[in-house]
C-alpha cells in the first residue's frame, strides 16, 4: 500500500495532524493507497500560497497568455505519455471499466489543449460612449480559485475546470474526493515536471465535511467550482455567501431518453443503454429515464431488456461492460430505491439486485437494472439514483412527452429520438434542461460544448468558451481624450 503525500506550494507534504485516509479500490475491497487528511490548517497553506503566486510578479507579469497556453499544452502531451498509468489508477480508484478510464483520460487531454488555445485570446470590446471618450473593457482572473471534485469523474473533473482557471491566468486550489484523489495527485506530479510557478496549482486531500467546508468558507477564496449532490450544493452556496463569493454548482440529473416510434431503433437502444451503464450508471448526466411512445413501448423496452442481459459485470480492470458501485454505502442506497419500489408495485423486469462477481469478491455489484410500470410522481421516478437503474415511461402525445421530461427537479441533459426534424426542434425548444442531444447522447465527450443545468441541477456552465466565464471578472476603463 502507497503512503502518498499531498501538493501545496510545490511540495509534497504530509496533513499538519499528522492523519492519514485509506484509498480502497471498489472492485476489490482492497486497500491501495494512504493520503494525508487534510484539514482547515492545511487549506489555509494551499490557499495562502496561491494568493502569494497569483499576486507575485512572476505569474502577473513574466508569465505571458501564450506561455500558460504552452504549459498547458506540455500536460496534455504528459497526460497522453502517461495514458497507461492514469487509465489503471482510475480504475482502481474509481471502479470503473479500463476503457472508460482510458476515455476519461483522453478527454483530460483534450481539456488541457482546448483551454491552452484559449489562453491568448481572452478578449475585451471596445463600447461606443460619446466624442471624445474611448470606452472599452478587459477580463481579468478572479484570482485563487476553489476546485472541489467529485468521485465518479475525478480526472474529467479536475482537468476542465484547473485548464481553464490556470489558462485565464488564476491559481488554484484542488480537493479531490476522499473516495477517489489517486489521479489528482499524479496530475500535480506532471504540473511538478513543467515550469509552472509554485503555488498555481495546490491540491489537498481530505474530507468534504472538514477540508472541504474549510475551502468553501475560507475568506480569500474567490470563485468556488462544485460539482456534487443538491444537499452538499445548498451549503456551498452558503457559504460562499458569507464571503460574497460566486460559484459554479453542477449538481446532477435524472435525465430522459425521449423516444418517438419514427426513430432509428437501433440507434436509440445502443444510446439508452450506454447512457445508463456509463460508469454504472453513478453518472450526473445518466439517462436514467426512458419515455416511450406507447405504439412501440413493447418492442422497444424488449430490446432494452435483452440488452441489459448481456452485459457483462465485473472488476473494472478486466475491463467489463458494467464496474462496481463506489461503496457498501451507496450500494445500499440504490437497494433501497429497488426495495422501495417493489413495495410500490412497480415491476422489475430485469436485475434489481446485487450480483456475485468472480475476483471481485470485495467489491459491490449490481445487475443492469430496468423498471415498468413506474408512477412519474414516484421517489424512484424523481430522485437521483446514481446506479444503473432504468425507469420507463409511455406517452401518446408530445405533449404528454414533454409534461413527463420536465417532470423532476432537475434539468440536466435530454436526448431526443426522432427522424421528424420539425418535431425534434419543437421538443428541444421547450424541454427544460442545459444539454440536448437529438438522435445522439454526448457527442463524443462534449469537450466544447457547454454543460450544466437547468433548476436544482445548478447554474454556471463548465467546458467549452462559456466556462471562461467563471474564471473571469469584467472591468470597464473609459479613457477621456479630448476636453
Amino acid at each position: 500500500m502507497k503512503n502518498l503525500k499531498m501538493y501545496i506550494n510545490g511540495e509534497w507534504v504530509e496533513s499538519a495532524s499528522g492523519e492519514s485516509i485509506t484509498v480502497i479500490n471498489p472492485s476489490t475491497g482492497d486497500q491501495v493507497a494512504l493520503v494525508p487528511m487534510g484539514k482547515a490548517e492545511d487549506i489555509d497553506a494551499a490557499v495562502r500560497s496561491a494568493r502569494k503566486a497569483f499576486e507575485s510578479e512572476e505569474w502577473q507579469q513574466t508569465f505571458r497568455p501564450h506561455e500558460r497556453g504552452y504549459i498547458l499544452l506540455e500536460i496534455a502531451a504528459k497526460i497522453r505519455e502517461n495514458k497507461d498509468d492514469l487509465a489503471k489508477l482510475e480504475t482502481i480508484d474509481v471502479g470503473k471499466p479500463l476503457s472508460q478510464a482510458y476515455a476519461d483520460v483522453e478527454a483530460a487531454a483534450r481539456y488541457f489543449e482546448y483551454y491552452a488555445g484559449m489562453a491568448d485570446k481572452i478578449l475585451g470590446e471596445t463600447i461606443p460612449v460619446e466624442y471624445g471618450i474611448i470606452d472599452y473593457t478587459v477580463r481579468e482572473p478572479v484570482g485563487v480559485t476553489a476546485h472541489i471534485i467529485p468521485w465518479n469523474y475525478p480526472i474529467q473533473i479536475i482537468s476542465r475546470s484547473v485548464a481553464a482557471a490556470i489558462a485565464t491566468g488564476n491559481a488554484c486550489v484542488v480537493k479531490p474526493a476522499e473516495d477517489t484523489p489517486l489521479t489528482a495527485l499524479k496530475l500535480a506530479e506532471l504540473f511538478a515536471e513543467t515550469k509552472l510557478p509554485k503555488g498555481i496549482l495546490n491540491i489537498v486531500t481530505g474530507y468534504g465535511y472538514d477540508a472541504g467546508t474549510a475551502l468553501c468558507s475560507h475568506r480569500d477564496i474567490n470563485h468556488i467550482t462544485f460539482t456534487g449532490s443538491v444537499p452538499t450544493g445548498m451549503a456551498v452556496m452558503k457559504a460562499a455567501a458569507e464571503n460574497i463569493v460566486p460559484v459554479t454548482l453542477e449538481l446532477g440529473g435524472k435525465s430522459p431518453n425521449i423516444v418517438f416510434s419514427d426513430c432509428d431503433q437501433d440507434a436509440a437502444l445502443e444510446w439508452v443503454v450506454k447512457s445508463i451503464i456509463q460508469n454504472a450508471g453513478q453518472t450526473c448526466s445518466a439517462g436514467s429515464r426512458l419515455l416511450v411512445e406507447a405504439e412501440i413501448k413493447e418492442e422497444f423496452v424488449a430490446k432494452v431488456v435483452n440488452r441489459m442481459k448481456e452485459l457483462k459485470v465485473g472488476p473494472g480492470i478486466s475491463d467489463p461492460d458494467i464496474g462496481p458501485i463506489l461503496s457498501k454505502k451507496q450500494f445500499e442506497r440504490i437497494e433501497s430505491f429497488i426495495f422501495a419500489a417493489e413495495a410500490e408495485g412497480i415491476k422489475v423486469l430485469t436485475g434489481g439486485r446485487g450480483v456475485d462477481v468472480e475476483g471481485g469478491e470485495g467489491g459491490s455489484y449490481f445487475a443492469p437494472t430496468v423498471l415498468d410500470h413506474v408512477d412519474p410522481a414516484c421517489k424512484l421516478a424523481q430522485e437521483e439514483i446514481f446506479g444503473p437503474v432504468l425507469s420507463v415511461f409511455s406517452f401518446e402525445t408530445e405533449a404528454e412527452a414533454l409534461q413527463l421530461a420536465n417532470h423532476t427537479e432537475f434539468g440536466l441533459v435530454t436526448g431526443i429520438w426522432t427522424n421528424d426534424v420539425k418535431r425534434a426542434h419543437r421538443i428541444a425548444n421547450k424541454v427544460r434542461s442545459g444539454q440536448v442531444f437529438i438522435n445522439n447522447y454526448g457527442a463524443g465527450g462534449g469537450i466544447q460544448m457547454p454543460f450544466g443545468g437547468y433548476k436544482k441541477s445548478g447554474f454556471g456552465r463548465e467546458k467549452g468558451l462559456e466556462a471562461l466565464r467563471n474564471y473571469t471578472q469584467l472591468k470597464n476603463v473609459a479613457l477621456r481624450y479630448d476636453g
